[in-house]
């Protein structure tokens, strides 16, 4: 298996709605998001998949020291193999991904976040940055557009969290602010108990109206002479504003169980914006 092959194997094999957005890509750009899409898989899946947090933060040392021999021109990693050749294109730079390697870092030392601030600069690492390197792959001509993709990973990630908060808490990390469930009255147990309230759903109602108002944010933030190049980031927030959507219908059932949709319904709407060219 070559480099490019196994990329896209890591990139399929998540089933993630990113994947999605890819398919209607130019094969050059294409190659760039799934070779930097895999790249944030590996790592991800360092903490993901942790049994012992020291070999999970000896791995991701490991990818630190990767990545500067690969941009010394020495990779080793067929997803560093993938992503060299290209990263010089698309303006990928060794800062962009040290950053989500150290927001992965982050989960290994720390459960809790005190305030949404403090959640914020998580979302930047591991969401904000890959924003903005999505959308130099995909082609931007205005600076604005960078805010945008920030702002619009913020978004993405916000809603992750929402839809993942049981599957989270199995691994004992809770990443609603304290402050916010001290606000509402909702004890860390009753969320690692899986316990539901109507102080829980009050919670997570006030967690994606903040969502919802970052993805809104992030749409008037984007240049329309920039739109067409950044329909794969556009697809990203229709399918992920229809996930959301679909757990504030079922009133926020997201302690014991993971909510998605259909890999139909993610190609229809990703499709939809494709051909519309809107959400």
């Amino acid at each position: 298996m070559n480099p490019e092959q196994y990329v896209q194997q890591k990139a399929a094999a998540s089933g993630s709605s990113f994947y999605y957005a890819f398919l209607f890509l130019p094969k050059p750009r294409r190659a760039a998001i799934t070779a930097f899409y895999a790249f944030c898989r590996e790592v991800d899946d360092v903490v993901d998949d942790m049994v012992d947090p020291g070999v999970a933060a000896t791995k991701l040392a490991w990818w630190q020291g990767e990545v500067a021999k690969a941009y010394a021109g020495q990779p080793s990693h067929p997803v560093m193999q993938a992503l060299m050749p290209l990263a010089g294109d698309y303006q990928i730079e060794q800062r962009h991904l040290q950053a989500v390697i150290e927001g992965c870092q982050m989960d290994l030392n720390q459960t809790r976040y005190l305030d949404y601030p403090g959640l914020q600069r998580y979302c930047h690492l591991v969401a904000g940055v890959v924003g903005e390197v999505a959308a130099n792959i995909f082609g931007q001509t205005q600076a604005q557009t960078t805010a945008y993709a920030h702002k619009l990973g913020q978004a993405l990630q916000l809603t992750n969290i929402i839809r993942d908060v049981g599957e989270d808490a199995l691994r004992g990390r809770i990443y609603l602010p304290v402050n916010e469930l001290q606000q509402f009255d909702v004890k860390a147990h009753e969320i690692l108990k899986r316990t539901y309230s109507d102080r829980f759903t009050a919670l997570m109602q006030f967690q994606a109206q903040r969502a919802q108002a970052l993805y809104d944010e992030a749409l008037a933030l984007l240049p329309a002479v920039d739109r067409r190049a950044q329909k794969p980031g556009l697809m990203m927030a229709s399918i992920y504003r229809a996930l959301l959507g679909e757990i504030e219908r079922d009133n926020f059932q997201v302690l014991h169980q993971r909510v998605s949709l259909t890999p139909l319904r993610k190609f229809w709407l990703a499709w939809k914006v494709q051909a519309l060219g809107r959400i």
